[in-house]
C-alpha cells in the first residue's frame, strides 16, 4: 500500500488579489522545475493543509495548493458574520484558478480534486480543457439534487439515524421540510447565538460520517467554532444555489474531457458522496480509469483510497511537464477568465466556472 510522501515545507507562499475584496492564500512546494499540479480542496470551505502536499512526489512535482475564497488563510474569512458571500461562486473560483495559473507562470497543469474538489476540477476542466494535462478525482460530487437530498435531506439518516437526530436538532420541527434552506436561514443570522450552534451541528454531521469509522480528532476539528462557521456558511451557500450550474451539467459535459488522461477513485462505502455519482461519471466518460475501493468511505487518507491516489499521481509524473512548462515557471500570458454566467449561457457554452484543514479527512 502506498503512503503519503514525507513532510515538506513550501518553497514560496503568497496572497493573490483576485478582486471583489478577496485575497487567496497560495503556496508552492516540491520541485520548482517539476510537473505542475494544483490541489483543489473540499467543502467548499474546508481549506488546505500540509498533508495535501504529501500526495505528490516532491522530486517530480511542482505542487500548488491554495485556499478557496473565504476559508483557510484566504481573506476575508467566512467565519466573520459580516463576510459577504455574494462574490463566492464556482464562477469566481474558476477565474481565481486562471489568475493563479498565470501568476505562477504555468501553461498547463494537472488538476487533483476530491469531494467538492472533484466538482470544481470537473467544472474547471470542462471550461478550460486546454489548461489541464491530467485529472485525478476522488469521492465524486456534482451537486445534483439527488446527491444533496441524500446527505442533507434525509437519505443518509437510514444509515446514521442517531447522528441525524443531532443534525435536525437546531431546526424547529415545523421548518424541517427543506433542511438546506432552513439551515441557510440560521447560518445567515448575524447573531452568534443563532448561527454558531447551527454551524457546529452542520459540521458535526458531516465530520461524523465522512469516514467508514468516525474519527474523534476529525470531529473535534470540524466543530471548532471558527472552522465550523466558515465551513457551514460556504457549503450551505453553494448548495442552496446548486453550484451555479444546470442540473447534471458536470456529467452531461464530460465529453469535453475525453482527451484528458484521468483517474476516478471512489470508496464503495462513501456515505457522503455515494458511488452512484462516480459511476454515472464513469458511464459518461469511459476513457477515464475507474477504481472502486471495496473497503473505504469518503476520506482521502483511508488506506485503499490513498494507495490508488498516489499510484495515479506517480504514474502521471512519468508523463513529465508540458513542454511549455519544462525548466520551471515562466511568463504564461494573461489569464483567460470566463464571461459572466448570463452571457456564457446565451452563447451556448457551459455555465460553470470537501479536504480536511489538517489533512486527515476530506468531505464534500
Amino acid at each position: 500500500m502506498r503512503e503519503l510522501y514525507p513532510e515538506i515545507e513550501p518553497l514560496e507562499t503568497g496572497m493573490l488579489d483576485v478582486g471583489d475584496g478577496q485575497h487567496i492564500y497560495w503556496e508552492v512546494s516540491g520541485n520548482r522545475e517539476g510537473k505542475p499540479v494544483v490541489f483543489l480542496h473540499g467543502g467548499p470551505g474546508a481549506g488546505t493543509s500540509p498533508a495535501h502536499r504529501r500526495l505528490f512526489d516532491p522530486e517530480r512535482y511542482r505542487i500548488v495548493l491554495f485556499d478557496q475564497r473565504g476559508c483557510g488563510l484566504s481573506i476575508p474569512h467566512a467565519s466573520e458574520p459580516e463576510a459577504d458571500l455574494s462574490s463566492n461562486t464556482t464562477w469566481h473560483l474558476i477565474a481565481d484558478l486562471e489568475r493563479l495559473r498565470a501568476h505562477l507562470g504555468i501553461h498547463r497543469w494537472q488538476v487533483f480534486g476530491g469531494s467538492w474538489g472533484s466538482a470544481l476540477a470537473l467544472a474547471y476542466a470542462e471550461t478550460h480543457p486546454e489548461r489541464v494535462t491530467e485529472l485525478v478525482l476522488r469521492g465524486i460530487f456534482t451537486l445534483r439534487r439527488a446527491e444533496l437530498d441524500w446527505f442533507y435531506e434525509g437519505g443518509a439518516s437510514a444509515i446514521y439515524p442517531d447522528l441525524w437526530e443531532d443534525f435536525l436538532d437546531p431546526i424547529p420541527y415545523g421548518d424541517r421540510a427543506h433542511l438546506i434552506e432552513a439551515y441557510g436561514r440560521l447560518l445567515d443570522d448575524p447573531n452568534p447565538s443563532v448561527h454558531q450552534p447551527a454551524a457546529i451541528a452542520w459540521s458535526r454531521w458531516e465530520s461524523s460520517t465522512i469516514t467508514l469509522l468516525p474519527q474523534a480528532e476529525t470531529i473535534a476539528r470540524f466543530t471548532s467554532p471558527e472552522y465550523a462557521t466558515a465551513f457551514a456558511r460556504i457549503e450551505n451557500h453553494y448548495f442552496r444555489h446548486g453550484g451555479w450550474w444546470d442540473e447534471g451539467q458536470l456529467i452531461r459535459d464530460a465529453d469535453r474531457l475525453r482527451a484528458i488522461p484521468a483517474v476516478i477513485v471512489q470508496g464503495r462505502y462513501d456515505l457522503c458522496t455515494p458511488m452512484m455519482t462516480a459511476w454515472d461519471l464513469h458511464t459518461a466518460w469511459p476513457e477515464a480509469q475507474f477504481i472502486a475501493v471495496p473497503d473505504a468511505g469518503h476520506a482521502f487518507d483511508e488506506p485503499g483510497i490513498l494507495d490508488a491516489l498516489i499510484t495515479a499521481t506517480d504514474r502521471f509524473a512519468e508523463f513529465g511537464p508540458d513542454p511549455a512548462d519544462a525548466g520551471g515557471p515562466k511568463a504564461a500570458g494573461p489569464a483567460t477568465v470566463a464571461p459572466a454566467p448570463d452571457s456564457r449561457h446565451d452563447q451556448g457554452t457551459p455555465s460553470v466556472e470537501a479536504d480536511g484543514a489538517d489533512g486527515t479527512s476530506e468531505q464534500a
